[in-house]
């Protein structure tokens, strides 16, 4: 529109110009060539030859052109093209503004029906639109795949959560019904077994609100200086009967000292987190490589198994919330499919990257990469 605007206004100057260089060409070649230098002579001082000045412009020029008013000549060529320039505004601008309307209408349209909860709704781009609205329609389209991806997120997790918290409430409360019944013996073994079920729900509901807080940006992690090989040694070393239980021999190769910044609490449950991911899920016998690699810029800590792996489908979900592997192993032993996810926000907490691959000759490999110097929020 402003570039409408501008070309209207420079076409009015454009034919007012030429309308005077015309209008002059036509009159110079009607004045003899001696009294035109005269009058151009004159001309450049009007005010000491203005009686002769005017006796010229009285003798070859038209008096409507000198005389004041708003009906000469000139302004009567004005009004004209203004007049004729305005079918021509409104025509063009109705055209250049379609598709700025419809683009909006669009996404307005569009907002609406998302308003009322349908996140699937898109807003089609129009052709021609400006490119600040085509835009503004790609990241309202965006906005509305990441609320579509949390209502499916927020609907699996509330039929997974539900059941997962429902497992060991109804085992608990079916051994507590088969105490008051009689069917067993109030003894220490079975309170035990009460007692397990009730450790895993409150396990799975601190991991929940560990979850939550994180994403709401509310993790608080400590500040210390420690060294990251040895923090590793003594976390294979907790695990060192779950691995020999399981048959996995254990190869760490930690290259101590490693200098490492953040929180050592948090980074520690990461690692056990990953060694406890190889005992559930690599299978029995083969082997677990542990390898820190330490550079100038990042730490890499790389956790590899002998395991079947991960499907190279599921690969991009293994650190979302409940997912599992083999989601009947991992409840029998124990787990709730919030450990990877756990994992994850604690070393992007720390500015770090954690990723899984399946390796080529069998296997998973999950790497944790953090940053030499890690910035950690207060």
């Amino acid at each position: 529109m402003s570039l409408l605007a501008l070309g209207v206004v420079f076409l009015i100057a454009l034919c007012m110009w030429l309308r005077f260089a015309t209008e002059t060409y036509l009159t110079e070649q009607k004045i003899p060539p001696v009294t035109l230098e005269r009058i151009r002579t004159i001309s450049a001082s009007p005010a000491e030859h203005e009686q002769e000045l005017w006796g010229y412009l009285r003798h070859y020029y038209h008096p409507q052109d000198v005389v004041p008013g708003l009906l000469g000549t000139d302004w009567l060529l004005f009004y004209a093209l203004v007049a004729a320039s305005i079918p021509i505004i409104v025509v063009l601008g109705l055209v250049t503004s379609r598709p700025l309307s419809r683009q909006f209408s669009i996404v307005a349209a569009t907002a609406r029906r998302v308003s009322q909860g349908d996140f699937s709704s898109r807003a089609d781009l129009v052709p021609n639109a400006p490119a600040e609205l085509n835009r503004l329609a790609e990241d309202f389209n965006a906005m509305c795949e990441k609320l579509s991806r949390y209502e499916r997120e927020v609907l699996d997790s509330s039929a997974i959560l539900a059941h997962e918290l429902r497992t060991p409430l109804n085992a608990a409360m079916g051994r507590l019904q088969g105490i008051l019944d009689g069917v067993f013996e109030p003894q220490p073994e079975q309170v035990a077994m009460i007692l397990r079920q009730l450790v895993q729900l409150n396990r799975l509901v601190s991991d929940l609100h560990f979850l939550s807080v994180a994403r709401a940006g509310e993790l608080r992690l400590s500040e210390d200086a420690f060294d990251l090989a040895e923090l590793i040694r003594d976390r294979v070393s907790w695990s060192a009967p779950a691995l020999d239980a399981a048959g996995i021999v254990s190869l760490v190769e930690v290259p101590s000292p490693t200098p490492c910044y953040g929180d050592r609490d948090r980074l520690g449950q990461v690692v056990s987190i990953l060694v406890e991911n190889v005992v559930r899920y690599a299978g029995s016998g083969g082997t677990m490589t542990v390898l820190l690699i330490p550079s100038p810029d990042t730490t890499r800590l790389v956790i590899q198994d002998r395991g079947p792996g991960v499907p190279a489908e599921d690969l991009p979900r293994i650190f979302d919330r409940f997912w599992r592997a083999e989601h009947s192993r991992g409840r029998h032993s124990g787990g709730s499919g919030l450990g990877l996810s756990i994992a994850s926000v604690i070393v992007e907490a720390h500015g770090g990257v954690i990723q899984a691959a399946n390796r080529v000759d069998g296997g998973l490999e999950v790497t944790l990469t953090l940053p030499t110097r890690n910035a950690v929020p207060r």
